[in-house]
């Protein structure tokens, strides 16, 4: 298999990133008004994602972006708190610990930009998201923080940093 790298998005890849979560999201259900899919900053993650405290990665191989993820201010929330947004992988990547490698990446990244806490908007659906969420130490909460205005979502998760 060719190497795959985890790297920080660039402005070439903003199509294939938002092919990627188009892609995506409609396999579990998350097409439409109240999912992370119809953002504004999906054409534009690269950009999104150059403001301060922003961080967005790319799993890459062979110019093929696989994958991706990344952390922001919490939208609505406080200055300590970031959100672990648009994590997602096609599924030849699933079941390869890109994820854990990821999220591992942005837990990092968001400790760095001063966060104390990390919230996190996921689906029923996403069984092996919402494993991988318990298994890095969020919490689940009754109801969403913020107003990221993502309404289809049904879990929410929070983790001290």
């Amino acid at each position: 298999m060719s190497k795959i790298l985890i790297r920080p998005i660039e402005l070439a890849d903003e199509i294939q990133v938002a092919s990627l979560i188009r892609e995506v999201m409609p396999e579990f259900g998350a097409s439409g008004p109240g999912f992370a899919m119809i953002d504004p900053e999906v054409s534009h993650m690269a950009q999104a994602y150059a403001k301060p405290r922003h961080a967005y990665f790319v799993v890459e191989r062979e110019g093929k972006i696989l994958g991706g993820g990344g952390i922001a201010p919490l939208i609505g929330g406080d200055k300590c708190t970031c959100e672990l947004r648009k994590m997602y992988f096609k599924k030849e990547l699933r079941g390869l610990g890109f994820g854990q490698k990821m999220m591992d990446q942005c837990l990092v990244k968001a400790r760095e930009f001063g966060y104390k806490q990390c919230y996190l908007e996921t689906l029923k659906l996403m069984a092996d998201a919402r494993k991988l969420y318990l298994k890095n130490g969020f919490g689940i909460l009754e109801g969403p923080m913020g107003t990221t205005g993502h309404f289809g979502c049904d879990h929410w998760y929070l983790k001290n940093l």
